[in-house]
């Protein structure tokens, strides 16, 4: 069967078209026809090599994405009766684990990091979903604030900050977020959000409105340390990129890894369910073959992407 991977770690370049087995499930697996895959930042790292040291597989070609939707298409033994071939489904896919990445014309998955598809969206559009909504999910967990307490948003116009910001209001919190001018219309169209200027500055924006800070921060655009002034003492914040510095005043940092929600099977029900009930909205920048790998990751890597560039394997 057909893939897109590197042979060797690099840039946009290194993408290309490789041939490998197809898989076979084994004992409470499944294997799933892709029919579309969402190109996310992790995938760009990964075809850079940033997470070889790590991967279980260490002979090429090695195959990114974490986003699959498709069709199971075979069902291994000892499985129950939750999943079966022909049903229409969507995945978080670990390419650093033994069954790699997601951008493949079929791939075998443990049946616990599979779940259903939206009723109410295309497998495109679905494809979107699962990586950056449970990250949001984890990012709140972790920040365990109640209703009414004040949340701060940074990258609230890009797929996990959106989530951030939709799962937020649907659980009562008060929501400040950032915007480019550009970008203003579409995170007030999440809900009743705050919108303050997207920038290095944007911890001096949010004090305007919240002298004292708020308790709870999700970084979705990795400004770090430039946000801590707007956090108030022992505040939290919630880091996808692992930052390790020490922002004092008694803030608790939580440092948000999607893996770990690869198994919560429950959990990532849950978000296609909200999906369904139009707490998260979906949203597909671009529907490219997946041959056109390169061009879907120069893009994404130039920045100004809004919503997921989706690839196609159906059609490619």
């Amino acid at each position: 069967m057909r893939a897109v991977g590197v042979t060797e770690f690099g840039g946009p370049e290194k993408l290309h078209v490789v041939e490998v087995p197809t898989p076979e499930p084994a004992a409470g697996q499944v294997r799933i026809k892709v029919h579309a895959v969402a190109v996310n930042p992790t995938d760009t790292l990964f075809r850079e090599g940033a997470m070889a040291a790590r991967a279980q597989i260490q002979e090429p070609p090695f195959i990114p994405g974490m986003d699959a939707a498709g069709v199971i298409d075979a069902v291994g033994p000892e499985n129950d009766e939750r999943l079966k071939v022909g049903d229409r489904v969507v995945a978080m896919v670990l390419p650093s684990s033994e069954f790699g990445g997601a951008y493949a014309e079929q791939i075998v998955l443990p049946a616990t990091s599979v779940v259903h598809s939206p009723k109410s969206a295309d497998l495109e559009a679905a494809s979107t979903l699962i990586m950056n909504a449970m990250t949001a999910r984890l990012a709140l967990d972790a920040l365990a604030l109640t209703p009414g307490s004040t949340l701060a948003v940074t990258g609230a116009a890009g797929a996990y900050g959106a989530y951030v910001v939709q799962l937020a209001l649907a659980e009562g919190l008060k929501v400040i977020a950032d915007a480019a001018p550009s970008d203003i219309e579409f995170v007030r169209s999440l809900g009743d959000v705050q919108v303050v200027p997207r920038g290095d500055d944007v911890a001096a924006h949010i004090l305007e409105r919240y002298p004292d800070g708020v308790d709870g921060f999700a970084d979705g655009s990795i400004q770090d340390d430039l946000v801590v002034p707007a956090i108030k003492d022992g505040g939290a914040l919630a880091v996808v990129r692992g930052w390790n510095g020490d922002p004092g005043r008694g803030i608790t940092v939580h440092r948000i890894a999607v893996p770990k929600a690869a198994h919560d099977t429950a959990g990532m029900q849950r978000v296609v369910d909200q999906v369904d009930q139009g707490v998260l909205t979906l949203r597909v920048a671009d529907v490219l073959p997946a041959d056109q790998a390169q061009i879907a990751h120069i893009r994404l890597q130039a920045g100004g992407v809004r919503g997921r560039i989706v690839l196609d394997f159906i059609n490619f």
